[in-house]
């Protein structure tokens, strides 16, 4: 960690955490809430989106910049798509299901819940939804959760529909996948109480923990992201979008924290150097012979460069500001939210094929000085002439210090320019759904995961640390259905907790293995119709060919329990194998041998039968 002192930055941070609801149908419309592969999707259809005004005869200034660049949008449909999610058909009403876990998550974060839930639009341009907008309602508001630094309130509370899933960038737009679309989802906010990078992770976590505790909520990568708000005392809120993992929050912040003072480090530079923003000049003639492959591609195609007297910034175009992120790389962003590859600038140069020679000529070009330095971008003449504008116009906040914006969360812990603050134009009421009541008297308070944990051990006899693996685990709501079906506790534990991850190691496709499946499986071991040691034979026939029942899987694969008598024939084979070596080791033979009986029996018997025979039958040759 940095040595920053948090309290003297004045550092300010809340929390938007976004959980998809494990809901059998999606919010607005009966489609399923499964994801698909992009190969199983039937037909393909495409729109192009615009903004449009708020109530007030506002257009969102983030929506604006997105409806820029002129982009196609495809999505993949698949035959559970339904006419809803093509909005070629009004929505529903609120699925009740997630109403009511809504309403749970708001009692587990001592939330007050709204009397009626107002659907409202929320401005997406950027294809994300086929609509244009995203349909979201308040649900609680004045929560509070507990950290180790004191209490972090909780703001609001909003249920939404998920998003399309992004699945790749084309050559005129980004194509979409369409089953995650409508998936209900809460966004929970906090309050900007959450003053060091260690909280903002406890925080994460404490509210991870109780959305958890619900078990209706999805698992795995994707079903839960966190957004991070971010400011310093002479700094900027700054939103960070897409944060996929808890253990990179603390990062995330740090970062932040160090963007900010070195871009208001950079700022005061700045202004001790009397620094300015010169006007875009076109610098093509510059390199007509160049040997850069990126500006002589750009220009044998009909494009064109573009450059900017970036004036008094010399050396700090090239500084630091996050782990490999530089001034630069900031200008890079904007430059490509308009189309354009990237960048080149003084401070970097020569190198990419340009020359001593034309790094003298492109500042000719501009009319720089020694302690100014120069940014290009070489591109068709429209991307080039909106990228480089916008490198302007991020070259003059950076005068200013640190803009508001949205940034995109990157895998390393830092971030990039995604777009600008979203405003209140973006919001404006849904017509064509009918308000919601509310009435929290309706659901039960969830058992808390820590309470669980506690149970587990108290009333099922299990130790600390499986207690825990199985109330935090995916599984959980399946042992506590097994449990409540008569199969042995430890069994289920073992079998969700370790038997699973075990397979998982070994290759095997556990995310085959349904509910179902794992239940019945269970059911069969526990009444003593698939011996024990059979149980992971089972699993991988099932997980193999999920298409299978348990049932047909203990048929087709010859799991069934044997008798007394085949057990006593089979080992009484192995050890006429090895009389030789029963004679001269006696039972020194027992743990040998045993292996070799297990796996003549194929797990069809379980262990103590099988030892206690192979004892007898050493014996008699001992």
């Amino acid at each position: 960690m940095s040595d920053y002192d948090y309290d003297e930055l004045g550092l300010v941070a809340g929390l938007e955490i976004h959980q998809q609801l494990d809901t059998a149908t999606k919010l607005f419309c009966s489609c399923p809430t499964r994801l698909r592969e992009p190969e199983a999707a039937e037909r393909t259809f495409r729109r192009y989106l615009h903004p449009t005004k708020s109530e007030l005869g506002e257009i969102d200034a983030a929506a604006l910049e997105e409806s820029v660049v002129d982009r196609e949008f495809e999505y993949l449909a698949y035959d559970s798509t339904c006419l809803v999610e093509e909005d070629d058909e009004p929505p529903g009403r609120v699925d009740e299901e997630a109403r009511e876990v809504a309403l749970e998550i708001a009692q587990l974060l001592d939330m007050v819940a709204v009397d009626q839930a107002q659907v409202m639009r929320k401005i997406v341009v950027d294809g994300s939804n086929t609509t244009g907008f995203q349909r979201t309602m308040l649900v609680a508001t004045d929560g509070e959760i507990q950290t180790d630094d004191g209490p972090v309130g909780v703001e609001d509370m909003m249920l939404e529909e998920e998003s399309a899933q992004r699945i790749e960038e084309t050559e005129a737009g980004v194509r979409y996948s369409l089953d995650r679309l409508g998936i209900p989802l809460v966004e929970i906010g906090t309050k900007p109480d959450i003053r060091s990078p260690a909280q903002a992770k406890e925080a994460a976590e404490q509210i991870g923990m109780l959305l958890r505790s619900t078990g209706k909520v999805k698992r795995g990568l994707g079903t839960i992201r966190q957004d991070v708000n971010v400011s310093i005392a002479e700094g900027a809120r700054v939103e960070i979008k897409g944060v996929q993992s808890l253990d990179d929050i603390d990062d995330i912040v740090e970062n932040e924290v160090r963007r900010q003072v070195e871009l208001l480090s950079i700022a005061d530079e700045l202004a001790e150097r009397d620094a300015r923003v010169g006007d875009p000049v076109d610098v093509s003639d510059t390199f007509e012979d160049t040997d850069s492959g990126v500006i002589g591609g750009a220009l044998s195609g009909g494009g064109k460069a573009m450059a900017v007297r970036l004036a008094g910034f010399d050396g700090l175009v090239g500084r630091e500001i996050q782990p490999d992120r530089r001034l630069g790389t900031e200008l890079a962003d904007h430059a490509k939210r308009h189309g354009a590859g990237g960048i080149f600038h003084t401070d970097e140069l020569p190198a990419y094929g340009v020359t001593e020679a034309e790094v003298e000529a492109l500042r000719d070009a501009v009319d720089a000085d020694p302690d100014d330095a120069v940014a290009l971008v070489a591109d068709d003449p429209q991307t080039a002439d909106l990228a480089i504008e916008a490198v302007v116009e991020r070259a003059e906040t950076a005068l200013e210090g640190v803009p508001e914006e949205t940034r995109d969360a990157e895998p390393d812990a830092t971030t990039r320019y995604l777009r600008p603050l979203p405003g209140a134009a973006r919001m404006y009421p849904e017509t064509d759904v009918p308000p919601v009541n509310l009435d929290p008297t309706e659901v039960e308070t969830p058992e808390l995961l820590t309470e669980k944990v506690t149970r587990y051990q108290e009333e099922h006899d299990l130790d600390a640390g499986l207690a825990e693996q199985v109330a935090y685990g995916q599984r959980m709501p399946l042992f506590e259905s097994a449990v409540a079906d008569g199969v042995d506790p430890t069994l289920a534990a073992d079998t969700l907790a370790s038997t699973l991850t075990e397979l998982r190691r070994d290759d095997v496709s556990v995310e085959n293995l349904t509910d179902d499946h794992l239940a019945d499986a269970l059911a069969l071991v526990d009444g003593g119709e698939v011996p024990q040691e059979g149980l992971n034979d089972l699993l991988v026939a099932l997980a193999e060919n999920p298409a299978l029942t348990a049932e047909e899987a203990v048929e087709e694969e010859g799991l069934g329990g044997v008798g007394e008598a085949e057990v006593r024939e089979a080992v009484a084979e192995v050890v006429e194998r090895n009389a030789d070596q029963v004679e001269a080791e006696g039972m020194g033979a027992f743990s040998a041998l045993m292996g070799e009986c297990m796996g003549a029996l194929r797990g069809k018997a379980d262990g103590d039968t099988v030892s206690n025979v192979l004892r007898e039958e050493i014996q008699k040759r001992a």
